[in-house]
Formats: structure tokens, sequence, C-alpha cells
């Protein structure tokens, strides 16, 4: 007799499932307890990983920062599957990213955050994605410990809409109850390549420059920011942002189609 191999698939959402529906096991006494040793492991993880880090940099004058994963899917549902599977516990009925924050906080590093160009109306509205939610959340959690953050695109960003995306997340102030928050300490530009160079990029790249260096002196101003960036098409060059910009013309003047 002939052995047959049968491969079942099943595809289905995280909140078809017992567990992760809306009133499943995640919101019960076990799925509490569970859940709750998951996440603190991954905080005891990050506290280790971090301390080591600090102690191979100590005495030199270098930020040491941290990223948290930037797990938007499914943000709009009870559960919050992808999250709680991921180690964070956090769902519509718990903040599962102030652990991570205090932990940041006592540790005395920066918190790195990704997917600072998405919008959520780029997404499918199948996968209940929230970036724009995500961000705020987090942001405001470290707003609340006094926490440095600094951020980070995930994707190839060079049109417009994105790169303004990344400004208003770097400069917002995300505090509450009269917590006046610290704009985001630095903006790292990933995969650069050379789509970059690209004539209408470039031009957008050029023009984001300018405007977080600029941003980066209305830090000591916080309370003007607002009506700064209603004016962002006017605004001017500082040193850093006229040498920075004069450098990359001078460095891509060849490549530029």
């Amino acid at each position: 007799m002939e052995d047959h191999l049968i491969l079942l698939i099943m595809v289905s959402w995280p909140e078809e499932s017992v567990f992760f529906q809306q009133v499943g096991l995640w919101n019960s006494p076990y799925g509490d307890f569970f859940l709750e040793w998951y996440s603190g492991m991954l905080v005891a993880h990050g506290k280790r990983m971090l301390g080591a880090a600090k102690a191979v940099f100590r005495g030199c004058r270098v930020n040491v920062s941290g990223k948290v994963g930037g797990i938007h899917w499914h943000y709009n549902t009870h559960s919050h599957a992808p999250e709680l599977t991921a180690g964070y516990y956090n769902t519509k009925l718990r903040d599962g990213y102030l652990p991570f924050t205090r932990m940041f906080a006592r540790q005395g590093v920066v918190l790195s955050l990704t997917c600072l160009e998405m919008w959520d109306v780029e997404q499918p509205p199948e996968a209940m994605c929230s970036h724009e939610k995500l961000i705020k959340q987090m942001m405001s959690g470290a707003c609340r410990v006094g926490l440095s953050v600094s951020g980070e695109n995930a994707l190839p960003s060079f049109d417009a809409v994105a790169l303004r995306q990344v400004i208003k997340n770097s400069f917002h102030d995300y505090g509450s109850r009269g917590i006046r928050c610290e704009p985001m300490r630095a903006f790292t530009f990933r995969r650069m390549g050379p789509a970059l160079f690209h004539r209408e990029n470039w031009h957008n790249f050029v023009h984001f420059v300018r405007q977080m260096a600029e941003g980066q002196k209305s830090r000591s101003r916080w309370h003007e920011r607002e009506s700064f960036f209603k004016g962002a098409q006017a605004f001017t060059k500082d040193q850093f942002g006229n040498e920075l910009i004069s450098h990359l013309e001078k460095k891509a003047t060849s490549f530029i189609v």
C-alpha cells in the first residue's frame, strides 16, 4: 500500500480563531496570564540587550537607541493579533507599549520607530491597518515617561506625499493633558538607491532635507510648531541645510536623469 501525504492548508483571518476573535481567549484570565508572561519575556530580553549595548559604549559620546517593530496589521481590531504574537501585549483594552517605553526610559536610550512615511488610506481595508494610530500611541507613551524618540521610513519613499508624512510625524506634538512632547530627535532615511536621483525624486528629497533641517531649529520653540508647519512652503535654509544641500547637489549632478 502506498503512503500518501496529504497537506491541508487553511487560510483564515486571526479574528476567526477562538483565541483572537473579538470576544476570545485573549480577553480571559488565561489569555491575560499567558500574554503578560510572553510580553514580559520580550521586555526582559530588550533590557538585557540595551544594557549590553550601553556597556560597550560606556564613556563614549554615543546615543544608544533600540527599535520597536511597527506591527500595524489588524491594529483596528479588538485583539491586535499580529502584535500579540510578536510579544507586544497591546489590545483595544490595554496599552501594551508602556512597559517598553518605561524600560527604554530607565535604560536611558532612544526609542526608534518605523513606518513614519505611511498613510492609513494607502492600505487595503481588509488588512485593518493603522500605522498612524500606532505611531500616535507610541509617541504619546514615550512622551508620558520623558523618553526621546527617533524614526525611520520602512519602504523606499521619494514622493512628496510620503515625505510630508515623515515631517508631520517628526515634529507633531503628541502630548496630552497639558504635557508638551519633544519632537523626534533624529530621522534615518533608509532604502536609498538609484531611484533617488530621478529628477522628480531628487527635487522632492532636496525640499524634504531643507524642511527637516529647518524643523530641527524649531525643537527649542515647540509652542510655535503648528504655525511653523502651516508655513512649510516658505521654509528658509539654516547653515546645516545649506551645507548639506550643496554637498548633495555636487555629488548627484552627474547621476540625475
